[in-house]
């Protein structure tokens, strides 16, 4: 306990990050030399009492970089944060883990993609990173929780631990402190401002051993994250879209330019084995027409015209699409979901 307070106490000290804090630690060889050194104020002293007392009482833990679970990959970036807080499974955090992002307002059937890759990689015991933001996050989050057991996906905050954002996902929070992990580098309570967030896509992007990005634009929070996780040496692998869309700038220039692998899917990570059984199976016609239809609107008359059907034949192939949830009607065509 009294380790843990005077780690704090010098990490909560004004000026102090991980790369001074490992400074002074290396000079002055143990913490309490340093916290004698600051002589932090009987203020400061007071509330990280009151921090431990909270984190106490919302059962959340303080894992430093000294314990065994502490993220393995986290730990090799150079000035990594030297204590996280965590709710939730702590058997989450030892697990090796994979970073998903892409832009808050993700297209349908990007947030399917996601969401069924992250699955895959639940599947085969990776836990999934992402940062709990609407659209990409929340895909990425949904996919790997939708996978029976726990320790599927680790959410990295920009508060503090118990500090949820955006509420719209509070239901998600609680399934992933029930099932997963929550992490912050920031203070139990703590509300972020904007500097934070990038704080915590380096946090994102160290934890992966290797990173995915989905849709985003060029300056978008995702790409920042890409930056660091190239910055690291992580394996990036980006999944394209369609080049008329602005979300699509970030992926595809990342392919384009050779910094990316392009992603097609969960065979590019696992050998998976189709099974698909033949009541599961669309049929020809449906395969065909389902190929045909993307993000872009397409009406039925177009698409009769690029089958070789009638309008009537189309129809009814759509209508069961439709149903299945692969397809749904946009501005008097159909895209894919």
């Amino acid at each position: 306990m009294k380790d843990l307070f005077e780690r704090l106490l010098v990490l909560r000290s004004p000026g102090i990050g991980p790369a001074k804090y490992n400074e002074l630690l290396k000079k002055f060889g143990e913490i309490g030399a340093v916290v004698d050194v600051l002589n932090p104020s009987q203020a400061l002293r007071d509330a990280v009492m009151r921090e431990i007392d909270r984190a106490h009482n919302l059962k959340v833990s303080f894992v430093t970089d000294q314990d065994e679970c502490y993220p393995a990959e986290l730990k090799r970036v150079k000035n990594h944060p030297p204590i996280i807080s965590m709710r939730g499974n702590i058997d989450t955090l030892c697990r090796e883990s994979v970073a998903i992002v892409g832009t808050r307002h993700a297209t349908a059937i990007g947030m399917r993609f996601v969401s069924d890759l992250a699955g895959m990689f639940a599947r085969h015991n990776v836990a999934v990173v992402s940062g709990m933001a609407m659209g990409t996050d929340t895909a990425a989050h949904v996919g790997a929780l939708a996978v029976p057991g726990n320790a599927n996906t680790i959410a990295v905050l920009a508060g503090g631990v118990d500090y949820i954002w955006p509420v719209e996902n509070e239901k998600i929070y609680d399934e992933i402190l029930e099932r997963g992990a929550i992490i912050s580098d920031m203070p139990v309570g703590f509300v972020p401002n904007g500097t934070n967030f990038v704080q915590r896509n380096r946090i994102i992007a160290g934890i992966g051993n290797k990173l995915i990005l989905s849709e985003a634009d060029s300056n978008s929070g995702s790409m920042k994250t890409v930056a660091f996780a190239m910055q690291y040496g992580r394996q990036i692998y980006a999944i394209p879209s369609h080049p008329a869309d602005s979300r699509a700038v970030g992926p595809n220039s990342l392919i384009r330019s050779g910094n990316a692998i392009l992603c097609q899917g969960p065979d590019d990570f696992f050998n998976i084995q189709k099974n698909e059984s033949k009541n599961e199976k669309k049929s020809e016609s449906e395969n065909v027409i389902l190929d045909k239809i993307g993000t872009i609107p397409i009406s039925e008359s177009v698409l009769a015209e690029i089958v070789k059907k009638t309008i009537p034949e189309i129809k009814r192939e759509l209508v069961i699409l439709e149903l299945q949830g692969l397809i749904r009607k946009q501005d008097a065509g159909y895209v894919r979901v």
